[in-house]
């Protein structure tokens, strides 16, 4: 049975206080800051399995899984041994290794759609990336967006974002030129009318449509039927691209993605930190003659130091070789945790008389505070966020760490158990309990 406790977070109430006189906010990444649902960050000092620990001693169930990489747990045993490993070998070469192409061939064998691939260091950098290959390849400038989508922090990608910048209200970001965001042209998700109008209304000067194919950025929301294949359709008649953003959901709802899910092949696909076991990396891939137009081959600049970090590699072939292995086990266990626990927090709500809606595939989630579908951003934020604030609360209280923000997805993975969905099951009836009164 869950209970309450109090958590002491003197350790970490002082290294908060140092960390904002050093950093904007005391934090590296605004929802960090647990603005949106109030209290005190703890600070991590470890992890294992599905657990965090804090500065005071503190443990909690992890329902984030470092916004999704850590699938197999933290401190997998395999992967900590392929990056002391690679560590004991150099941090960094800054030249071409091996590893860099045994990677890429444990992604190319998972992602049919990707031919030919780059690495970078982040989701932000293979987005940024993307776009510019998509624009150079098309010779066109404009590029089509979904409200609540998140593909990270570049200039032309914040218009109507989600993530942080839904948790925060902020409908872009100051310090983006007018003439930058003025040629992204940002559409409702899951509305087909509104891409085929955006078609019409610049006809041939559309480069690319980027999309989530399950969002993970507004909260979890999935594409309607036929959603999808249509972005397909119009982007293949209009000869744009289509890039599908599984930077959140690849090797996450599937070992091949939502692509293995839908079967539609996109033209380029970016993907983020799970190829790296956790570490800072992300890829950009697609058909050849498209990624063929990269330096050296081709006119489109792209370079870093750190691309194809030999860390970040060793922990990516020990993690997807795992996931390889084991796949059709691994996906089947991580389904079965999270519909255990979504399904079981959702009756507890309703027996509790809570409004809520709760979106799942596979093991990526979310708990939104409100009794109508949630389908797109406008309807993400109809959620009641003080509600999900308490909730947010009242779990942490209980040794169970959600994402801190209501337009986060959750994650799970192979070290959840049973035990750790009855716990939470019973926290969260303790919490819904609390919330009546």
């Amino acid at each position: 049975m869950a209970t309450t406790r109090s958590l002491t977070l003197t350790r970490s109430n002082q290294l908060r206080q140092r960390a904002e006189r050093l950093l904007p906010g005391g934090v590296d990444s605004p929802v960090r800051a647990f603005r949106a649902v109030g209290g005190e960050p703890p600070f991590l000092t470890r992890a294992e399995g599905a657990y965090l620990y804090d500065a005071d001693g503190n443990r909690y169930l992890d329902y984030f899984g470092s916004w999704g990489p850590m699938i197999l747990g933290h401190a997998f045993p395999p992967v900590v041994e392929a990056i002391q490993k690679a560590a004991a070998a150099s941090a960094s070469f800054g030249a071409s290794t091996a590893a860099e192409a045994d990677l890429a061939e444990l992604v190319t064998r998972a992602v049919p759609s990707i031919e030919k691939l780059r690495f970078v260091s982040s989701g932000t950098e293979a987005t940024m990336s993307a776009l510019r290959l998509a624009r150079a390849f098309t010779g066109r400038n404009y590029i089509v967006k979904f409200e609540g989508c998140y593909h990270g922090h570049s200039d032309g990608l914040l218009a109507k974002a989600g993530s942080g910048l839904a948790t925060f209200g902020i409908p872009g970001s100051a310090g983006v030129p007018e003439q930058i965001a003025q040629l992204t042209l940002t559409l409702p998700y899951n509305d087909v009318a509104a891409v085929e109008a955006a078609f019409a209304a610049h006809k041939n000067e559309i480069a690319c449509v980027i999309v989530e194919p399950v969002a993970g950025n507004m909260g979890c929301v999935l594409p309607e039927p036929g959603y999808l294949q249509a972005l397909r359709d119009i982007t293949a008649r209009e000869g744009a691209l289509l890039i599908f953003d599984e930077v959140m959901t690849g090797f996450r709802v599937a070992y091949g993605g939502v692509q293995e899910l839908t079967q539609i092949r996109p033209d380029l696909t970016t993907l983020g930190k799970i190829i790296g076991g956790g570490l800072p990396v992300g890829a950009f891939g697609g058909r050849a003659e498209i990624m063929d137009k990269l330096a050296p081959l081709g006119p489109v600049y792209q370079a870093g130091t750190l691309s194809g970090n030999p860390l970040a590699m060793a922990a990516g072939i020990a993690t997807l070789s795992h996931l390889e292995k084991n796949r059709e086990s691994i996906y089947e266990q991580i389904d079965n945790t999270a519909a255990a626990v979504a399904n079981g927090v959702a009756s507890a709500a309703a027996s509790a008389g809570i409004p809520l809606t709760t979106n799942r595939q596979g093991a990526m989630f979310t708990w939104f505070f409100t009794a109508n579908p949630v389908r797109d951003f406008a309807s993400a934020e109809s959620a009641d966020t003080k509600r999900f604030a308490t909730f947010h609360r009242g779990m942490l209280d209980r040794g169970i760490w959600l994402p801190p923000s209501q337009f986060e997805a959750a994650f799970l993975g192979t070290a959840h158990t049973q035990d750790h969905v009855d716990q939470t099951i019973a926290a969260a009836r303790e919490v819904f309990t609390g919330m009546q009164e």
